[in-house]
C-alpha cells in the first residue's frame, strides 16, 4: 500500500526477478530493509505446501564413497534453497521400509537413496513402488533396480572393473582375485576367485582365503577390503607391489594414507551427490510436467599409487 504496488510484485522484487524494473526494486527493498522485514518460510511452506527439506537413506556412513555423496546433495540442495535430512538404513530392509514411510508422510518434498544389501537380497520393492504409485518424487543411486521407474545416478561399475582389471592384465598380472559383496548387490561372470564378503562375520578372516590359492593381484570392491587384503598379504610376508598388486574401490583416505598407498577407483561420489539433488528438484519443481525416467551413468577414474607395480615392456 505504501508503494502502490501489488504483494506479487513485492514477492517478486524480494526474490529480485528480472520482471520487476530496477527502480522498483531498489524501493521495494529498500523499504523492506528499513523495517527489517524477513519472509515466514513456515507460512511459505503451508501456503505452498512445500518443505523445502530433501530425504536421503544411506545403507551405511563407514565408507569414504557415501559421505562423498552426501557432501554433493548438500551442495546442490543448499544452492536451491532446500536442505536435506539424513538417514541410515544399516543394509537392514525393515529400517529401509519404515524411515521411507516416515519421510513420505510429508515431512520432506523428495527423496534419494541407496537401497539395502538386505532389500536387494530379498528383491521385495514394493516400498519403493508405492512412492511411484503416489507420484512421491525420489532418485535411486548407487544402488538401484532397473524396474522402479524413478530417475537413477549410477557409477559405471563395468567400465571401472574392466580399467582396473586391464591395468593389472597389461602389466604382467594373471592370476586376479576379486573380493566383492554378495552377489546380489553386484553382478559378475567369473567365479574363479571370488571372494563374497558377509560383513556380518569376520571380515579378516574371509579375506585371508583368497591367499590360499596361487594369486598375483586383488581386485577389492570398496577400500576397507583393499586395506584388509594389503594387511595380510604383509603378514603372510608378501611384498607389495613386488610380489602381489592391489586395487581398491573409492578414492578415500584410507587408500591415500595407507603404506603403500592403494591405487583405486575414484567414483566421484560429489558429482553423484549433486546430479541426484538435479534430478530430484527438477522433478519436485515441475510436477505438471510428463515424467519421463532418466538414468545418468558417472564415469570413474583409476589412480595409480604404490600397491601396483608397473612393468616396462
Amino acid at each position: 500500500k505504501e508503494l502502490g504496488v501489488s504483494t506479487s510484485t513485492v514477492s517478486k522484487a524480494l526474490k529480485d526477478s528480472h520482471e520487476i524494473s530496477t527502480e522498483t526494486k531498489e524501493k521495494i527493498q529498500a523499504y523492506a530493509n528499513h523495517y527489517n522485514y524477513k519472509p515466514n518460510h513456515l507460512a511459505l511452506q503451508l501456503r505452498n505446501q512445500k518443505t523445502k527439506v530433501i530425504g536421503v537413506i544411506l545403507p551405511k556412513i563407514v565408507h569414504h564413497f557415501f559421505s562423498t555423496v552426501i557432501k554433493g546433495i548438500e551442495d546442490g540442495a543448499n544452492k536451491k534453497g532446500y536442505n536435506i535430512m539424513v538417514c541410515f538404513s544399516n543394509e537392514s530392509y525393515k529400517k529401509e521400509v519404515e524411515t521411507l514411510k516416515v519421510l513420505s508422510n510429508g515431512s520432506v518434498d523428495g527423496i534419494i537413496v541407496s537401497i539395502a544389501s538386505e532389500t536387494l537380497e530379498n528383491k521385495d520393492f514394493n516400498h519403493f513402488k508405492g512412492l511411484v504409485s503416489e507420484e512421491i518424487p525420489f532418485v535411486l543411486f548407487d544402488r538401484v533396480v532397473d524396474d522402479i521407474s524413478c530417475d537413477k545416478v549410477v557409477v559405471d561399475d563395468v567400465g571401472a572393473g574392466y580399467k582396473a582389471t586391464k591395468y593389472l592384465l597389461d602389466n604382467n598380472r594373471s592370476k586376479i582375485a576379486l573380493i566383492t559383496t554378495p552377489n546380489h548387490v553386484n553382478v559378475k561372470t567369473d567365479q574363479n576367485l571370488i571372494i563374497e564378503i558377509d560383513e556380518k562375520k569376520n571380515i579378516k578372516t574371509q579375506i585371508e582365503k583368497v591367499f590360499e590359492q596361487d594369486i598375483d593381484a586383488v581386485f577389492a570392491v570398496n577400500e576397507i577390503y583393499a586395506a584388509n587384503t594389503m594387511r595380510i598379504a604383509k603378514e603372510k610376508g608378501f611384498s607389495i607391489p613386488d610380489q602381489i598388486s592391489i586395487i581398491g574401490f573409492t578414492d578415500g583416505l584410507i587408500s591415500e594414507y595407507s603404506s603403500p598407498s592403494i591405487t583405486t577407483i575414484a567414483q566421484h561420489g560429489f558429482a553423484m551427490g549433486q546430479q541426484a539433488v538435479d534430478l530430484l528438484i527438477d522433478r519436485i519443481e515441475n510436477e505438471s510436467v510428463d515424467f519421463k525416467p532418466k538414468k545418468i551413468v558417472i564415469s570413474s577414474d583409476l589412480k595409480i599409487r604404490e600397491s601396483t607395480k608397473t612393468f616396462s615392456l
